[in-house]
């Protein structure tokens, strides 16, 4: 499908041979204008290609986007799997480690409470032996205590006179 331009090749050629060109050269000028104009313009059925070319390429480009939401979707899904396996597995871990603490801490609180109970008692014991008298060792006699009183003052004995 061509298309023509509209061109006044006859007020070309009048306007050259006015300025002093031959009637011929103006005539073969305007000719050879027309068609490099006309090669280089776009037609209709040009752009009618173009048109559908450019739909072609936008139909694949949705196609290719949807592909790829397709794969972008799927492989979400696989990391978001993942990563739910991943947070049970260390929410397990992070329990059992917790339990861990718990028993190593109660293991020490009962040895420290028992080791405290003891040692509260034991002073307990030692403060009450403290405070006992001494018993005498066996096996060795034991000397007799000396008299911690003052004698007794003497009595005066009665005169009785002679008879």
């Amino acid at each position: 499908m061509s298309t023509t331009i509209a061109f006044d090749t006859y007020a070309y050629v009048k306007k050259l041979r006015d300025a002093g060109v031959d009637e011929r050269q103006a005539g073969i000028q305007a000719e050879a204008l027309v068609a490099m104009v006309e090669d280089r313009l776009t037609t209709k059925q040009d752009m009618f290609m173009l048109k559908r070319d450019l739909a072609g390429m936008e139909t694949n480009l949705r196609g290719d986007i949807k592909e790829m939401d397709v794969k972008a979707e799927t492989r979400f899904r696989e990391l978001g799997g993942k990563i739910e396996t991943m947070k049970v597995e260390i929410l397990a871990r992070v329990d059992t480690k917790i339990e861990a603490s718990k028993v190593d801490t109660l293991k020490w609180t009962a040895g420290m409470f028992a080791a405290q109970t003891a040692l509260i008692i034991g002073a307990m014991f030692a403060m009450l032996k403290m405070n006992q008298p001494n018993p005498p060792p066996t096996g060795f006699p034991l000397a007799p205590a000396p008299e911690m009183r003052l004698p007794a003052p003497p009595t005066p004995t009665p005169v009785v006179p002679p008879h």
